[in-house]
């Protein structure tokens, strides 16, 4: 399968290596693709990506990945996500897109607010109503990038993954991810308004990591 990675933090960094590892064929979608040594805040630089994603792997613009990806993953920052997205859009027409991001607003400091859009909506939403042509997934915004791509990182490796969609094909994509990065409880949510769920855990998971001090933990729904 061939992904187009929108953002090159430490979010899309890590889908894009665990993608390529697995043998898939990935574009890292960045805003000036040849500032390979600039730092990416808790990634390393995008050289340093590179080095160790292997032959799968490489580094483009935005428009790069988007071109390249039969499946995109908008790992983008969330405010940014639909300015990025409209930068692309000629090439997004009928594809997948899987939704990582979180809108979150540092306007008024820290913690950071969550921003809705006309009517309550999520970003997943709003990106899904601006680009019609696309079919919008949310999933796996609800944690830290490295659980993302490897939850049995955690003692209890069977906790959950959420996700949400207006369309079966691309629902089933994501789930294909998921189950690749090894996720085994995989819970459908239902439609793309679900996402408004997924991005307001996010007040709470930013209070629970302010207090266990590390972003290592997840839910687990207890049947």
């Amino acid at each position: 399968m061939n992904y187009g990675i929108l953002g090159s933090g430490i979010v899309g960094q890590s889908i894009g290596a665990a993608l390529a590892a697995q043998g898939h064929s990935v574009v890292l979608g960045t805003g000036d693709p040849a500032r390979l040594d600039d730092s990416k805040g808790y990634a390393g630089t995008l050289r340093e990506w590179l080095a160790g994603a292997g032959p799968n792997a490489r580094v483009g613009a935005f428009a790069e990945a988007a071109a390249h990806g039969e499946v995109l993953v908008n790992a983008t920052a969330g405010l940014a996500s639909v300015d990025v997205l409209r930068g692309v859009e000629t090439h997004l027409d009928g594809k997948t897109l899987i939704d990582i991001s979180n809108p979150l607003d540092f306007s008024g400091g820290m913690p950071p607010a969550v921003r809705t859009y006309e009517g309550g909506a999520s970003l997943a939403e709003e990106i899904q109503a601006t680009f019609p042509g696309l079919r919008v997934v949310k999933t796996l915004n609800t944690l830290t990038a490295s659980l993302m791509v490897n939850p049995r990182q955690l003692a209890d490796g069977d906790h959950s993954v959420f996700l949400g969609g207006n369309d079966a094909v691309a629902k089933a994509q994501a789930t294909e991810m998921l189950r690749g990065f090894g996720w085994t409880d995989i819970i459908d949510l239902g439609d793309l308004s679900a996402a408004r769920g997924l991005e307001l855990w996010l007040p709470l998971w930013l209070r629970l990591f302010g207090v266990l001090g590390a972003p290592m933990f997840n839910l687990k729904i207890v049947r």
